[in-house]
């Protein structure tokens, strides 16, 4: 019961497996968000490039109907062709142009800005006659039938009720002069974009949130997939070096203020550190102001190095101080020669001496390891 429990997938995706997920090429896709897109496109770079491509269509027209007896004597239809390519070719490639950037934009958007060529590849799965009898007759192929269907009824009644409405003028557009034609035939055409826009909008607003929840139920995760994604994110090198910065930083926040008044950091090398003052007025023995082991102790090396503050590399003192004493406490009268010591040789430092490294010992009774159990 517990392995179905684990195998069971309800829960829902995580960023990294949609990261993944969309590596892989399986993004968000919508082929009715597409049409859309490049539809409205289209529509938008016919509103700009119209009045050019209106100018292009009647002068090729004129060219292409005007007969002279000079176009009879030297009859050349190469050359009308090629001068109707040059008119309309840069018009009708300004919106081709649009309307590709727009549609390929679109769906980069949805897919998280990714360009997957692996999408492009050659499968054997495309062109395997069971997949594709599957993919028809699948429960995916009766979803995709039944949004044609529903597409082609309101597509087609939105051109039946524009049809009602302008299909006579457009039966009688031949009584009209050419330039007239042309800009009722762009009118008519644009309008006839802008209201399947309306229909498009309507069927974008359907599929995409069913897009949306197929990928999601898609990549649902089991309980097991969960643990194994945590594990190997916990075992990255990333998420190791992150969790490491974050938990320094929490120690940083902690002993940072405690050691503003410090005189100097005993450690050991890594794993312990303490922050002691020394001030007569105060207390008639050394003080520790922080303590703290690990990342802490980390953290404290960090401090002390912006602060200027000498590091002074002594295990057993370090470890000493670390399991004797508490911070705001005078150190224990056992290590007071020991600290001492250190105190006269860090003074000697800031006056600019050069004294030598005090050798310390250490009571066998104060002598810790790295566990705090007491050395024999």
């Amino acid at each position: 019961m517990a392995e179905e429990t684990a195998g069971e997938k309800t829960f829902a995706p995580t960023d990294k497996r949609r990261a993944d997920a969309a590596k892989n090429g399986d993004v968000l896709r919508s082929k009715e968000l597409a049409t859309l897109a490049a539809t409205g496109a289209g529509a938008l770079a016919l509103l700009g490039v119209g009045p050019w491509l209106n100018d292009a269509l009647g002068q090729t027209a004129r060219a292409g109907f005007r007969f002279d007896r000079a176009a009879l004597d030297s009859f050349a239809p190469g050359a009308l062709i090629i001068d109707a390519a040059i008119a309309l070719l840069p018009p009708v490639m300004a919106i081709g142009l649009v309307v590709a950037l727009i549609t390929v934009g679109s769906q980069m958007l949805l897919g998280d800005g990714r360009f997957n060529m692996g999408s492009a590849a050659p499968k054997a799965s495309r062109i395997n006659p069971l997949s594709g009898l599957k993919r028809i007759f699948g429960v995916q192929g009766l979803i995709e039938l039944g949004k044609g269907l529903l597409k082609l009824g309101l597509l087609g009644g939105i051109a039946y009720w524009w049809a009602a409405d302008r299909l006579p003028a457009l039966l009688v557009l031949g009584r009209s002069p050419l330039q007239a034609q042309i800009s009722v035939a762009t009118e008519a055409f644009s309008s006839l974009i802008g209201t399947m826009l309306l229909g498009l909008l309507v069927i974008a607003g359907v599929d995409y949130p069913l897009q949306l929840f197929q990928r999601n139920k898609r990549l649902m995760m089991s309980l097991q997939d969960m643990r194994d994604e945590n594990k190997q994110s916990e075992g990255s090198p990333e998420m190791k070096s992150a969790r490491r910065q974050r938990q320094r930083d929490l120690a940083r926040g902690g002993v940072a203020k405690a050691m503003k008044d410090a005189q100097f950091v005993i450690v050991n090398p890594l794993h312990f550190a303490v922050a002691l003052t020394y001030d007569p007025t105060l207390a008639p023995a050394p003080v520790v102001l922080a303590k703290g082991r690990g990342e802490t102790a980390l953290a404290m090396r960090e401090i002390a190095g912006e602060e200027g503050l000498p590091l002074l590399e002594y295990p057993q003192l370090a470890r000493a101080v670390y399991f004797t004493t508490r911070p705001n406490q005078m150190v224990r009268e056992e290590l007071y020669i020991a600290i001492a010591s250190l105190v006269a040789f860090v003074m000697a430092l800031k006056r600019g001496q050069h004294p030598r490294r005090p050798v310390i010992n250490v009571p066998s009774e104060l002598q810790f390891d790295g566990d705090g159990k007491r050395e024999e």
